[in-house]
């Protein structure tokens, strides 16, 4: 059999975790070739291609990024596209793909069940928003990345006794930040799910002043707004670009900067903005990481040779399963309101 592997959306630490343990799980358990394709979506789109075998993948497991390339790049807005795709799988004569991605990639990986292309998904993000799995390899690994950047800008922080605003990737949901602002000890921590109120929160910036704490450390998703009022609309537009990728998603980032001002103006406070960005992605992934990702690239693979196909592997508890791409796609997986609420909610202020 020769199977076809590719990484798309946005990158995360494990990617190349999957790619190593799907082609040595292929080649040494049933005798498998496999072959990546460059760059997401565009390489079965252009028959761009490497072989992939045992050397390739020797020093892979601790590397971050993905050593197929990624892109945002979407078949089905292509004149033809999920026609051609399929064409080219099947002139290199690939039986399976494995495709491992967030909800964009995997979407596309389902409607292309519809075309015959037989596909088995993995599912990466590390914004941790699938559904259908607990857990998302490459979230632990941005946790633990915005939990380290955290403690040092609290130490800044109360050297200088000023508030900083630590904005955190999370475009739907804020999983990110309240994992990395409950472990760091966020004054505030503001996510997708629960629209802020400006006033709210410099009220109880103040009230933690007045005890004598004379900083604090404000953790924001990228996707955060503030509720319906005066505010929203200027912090929209602080918070988005106006270029869409082939998804139709804008590009996120500024609602930290706007929110420091805000803080600053309203408090008169000295305030300061850190957007994390793409450090949050980058580097090693963690060793929880590295084992979820080896153990979803197996299971990905006994999948093909189930025939297993329009599947996803998944995590549930502790043990990996298969749920229907369908499912994991439906909708995104939102911050658990409990966790929020009660527990984070004990902390802040």
């Amino acid at each position: 059999m020769r199977i076809g592997i590719l990484t798309g959306g946005g990158d995360c630490p494990g990617l190349n975790a999957v790619i190593r343990a799907v082609v040595l799980t292929a080649r040494l358990r049933h005798g498998d070739d496999t072959i990546g394709f460059l760059d997401g979506w565009r390489g079965p789109l252009e028959a761009n291609a490497v072989t992939l075998n045992e050397e390739r993948c020797r020093d892979l497991l601790a590397m971050g990024g993905t050593v197929l390339g990624t892109s945002r790049t979407n078949p089905f807005a292509v004149d033809g596209g999920p026609e051609k795709l399929r064409a080219n799988l099947e002139e290199l004569g690939v039986d399976a793909l494995v495709v491992v991605g967030g909800e964009d990639t995997l979407g596309v990986a389902h409607k292309l069940g519809d075309f015959g292309v037989q596909v088995v998904g993995v599912p990466k993000t590390i914004d941790n928003d699938l559904s259908a799995t607990d857990v998302t390899f490459g979230f632990e690994t941005a946790v633990q990345t915005a939990s380290d950047a955290i403690d040092r800008l609290r130490t800044t922080a109360e050297s200088h006794h000023r508030v900083i605003v630590c904005e955190v990737m999370g475009r739907h949901t804020g999983w990110i930040a309240t994992h990395a602002g409950i472990a760091g000890g966020a004054a505030e921590i503001l996510v997708p799910e629960v629209p802020f109120d400006v006033d709210t929160v410099c009220e109880r910036l103040r009230r933690r002043h007045a005890t004598g704490q004379f900083s604090s450390v404000v953790v924001v998703s990228e996707g955060a707004l503030p509720a319906e009022g005066p505010d929203l609309e200027s912090a929209r537009l602080a918070g988005s670009s106006e270029a869409k990728d082939q998804f139709g998603h804008a590009r996120l980032g500024g609602i930290g900067r706007w929110l420091a001002a805000e803080i600053e103006a309203r408090t008169g406070y000295e305030s300061r903005e850190t957007t994390l960005g793409h450090i949050q992605r980058g580097g090693t992934p963690t060793a929880f990481d590295r084992v979820l990702a080896t153990r979803f690239g197996v299971e990905a693979v006994t999948a093909v040779h189930d025939g297993d196909f329009g599947k996803m592997v998944a995590l549930r508890g502790t043990r990996i399963v298969r749920v229907p791409i369908s499912e994991a796609v439906a909708q995104a997986k939102t911050v658990d309101l409990e966790l929020y609420r009660d527990v984070a909610g004990v902390f802040l202020g």
